[in-house]
Formats: C-alpha cells, sequence, structure tokens
C-alpha cells in the first residue's frame, strides 16, 4: 500500500483524515500519513488540524535556516548515546512536542514523517530542549530499534569514524597543590 498525501485524491467511501490539512496551492508541503501507522497509536498521536502554531515566545526563539528549518539532535536518553539528526520545521516540532512522537521534516521527500511509523523504529519524546542560541534542539527520546534508515543503532555509527587525532587536554595544578 503506497503512502497517502494530501494532494491525492481519497479512494471513495474511505475515511478522508488528511481534508483537514489539504490546500490548494501546489507548493504547500504535502504531509505524508502512511497508511501502516501501529494500531496501538493513540487518536493523540495524529496531528490536530486546529493547532498548528507553535507558542509565540518559542517561535520567537527559534532561529531557522533559509528553509526554515532547525537542526534537532536525537539522543537516547537513558545512555546519552547520539542517536541521529533530522530536521524540523514550526509544525514538525509542534506536533513532537504535542505528540509524544518524534517527527521530521524531510528535506528530500518535502513532507512530514515520523520516526518509526513504517519501520517500526519510533522515537518516544522524553524531553525537548532547545539551544543558546535558538538554532539546534536537542530530543532525549526513548529509541525502539535502529535510528539509522541503514538498519543500525546510530546514524554515526552507520557513518564511521574519520581517525580525528585525539586531543588532550593539559595537565593543571589541582587546586590542592596550589595551597601547599
Amino acid at each position: 500500500m503506497s503512502p497517502a498525501r494530501h494532494d491525492e485524491a481519497p479512494a471513495p467511501g474511505n475515511d478522508d483524515r488528511r481534508a483537514a490539512g489539504r490546500t490548494a496551492d501546489p507548493r504547500a508541503p504535502r504531509i505524508w500519513q502512511d497508511s501502516r501507522v501501529p494500531r496501538n497509536t493513540a487518536p493523540s498521536d495524529q496531528p490536530d488540524a486546529a493547532a498548528t502554531i507553535l507558542p509565540a515566545d518559542l517561535a520567537a526563539r527559534l532561529k531557522r535556516d533559509a528553509d526554515g528549518l532547525v537542526a534537532a539532535i536525537v539522543q537516547q536518553h537513558d545512555t546519552g548515546e547520539v542517536l541521529m539528526l533530522g530536521w524540523m520545521d514550526d509544525e514538525a516540532l509542534r506536533r513532537t512536542l504535542t505528540t509524544g512522537r518524534v517527527t521530521f521534516w524531510s528535506r528530500s521527500r518535502q513532507e512530514y514523517w515520523r520516526k518509526g511509523d513504517t519501520s517500526g523504529h519510533a522515537q518516544w519524546v522524553k524531553s525537548v530542549q532547545i539551544d543558546c542560541d535558538g538554532d539546534a534542539l536537542l530530543v532525549r527520546a526513548d529509541q525502539v530499534g535502529a535510528a539509522c534508515h541503514t538498519g543500525t543503532r546510530t546514524c554515526f555509527e552507520a557513518g564511521g569514524d574519520l581517525g580525528a587525532v585525539v586531543g588532550n587536554r593539559p595537565q593543571t595544578e589541582t587546586s590542592e597543590e596550589k595551597t601547599q
């Protein structure tokens, strides 16, 4: 079964959950809705068309790139393992903050995607923080299975080590040694 998009007409007699977000503007982003969403998905996991904006104070703090996106680093909440980097616009961030599942904006497909809807490798939100400059987000999540589309636990495992020279901070006197 192929993913349904806002720009596609529903099949006759089918429930059209996409209708609230449909727009006539062909330049508007398409919202990807996978028909394979797990059956145990709570109704609150579906986007609420009426609540599509971020609180003004948060929106003002975000520093977006030219495409309106902010980098979102995803980290395993209990181990600190860095899992992946994704991109969020205001709507993806709003969905992440309000549904308990991590949602991204796909730059290649030009549509929203919720981690795990097709793979089963969901990311359950534990916390979301904004950095001091407002140009990056840290999402602490409980990752189920692989975070990377290659099937590895992290995207950085899949990418591999670049062989950087390891630096060591200089040894300094401890405060105890200075007082003697």
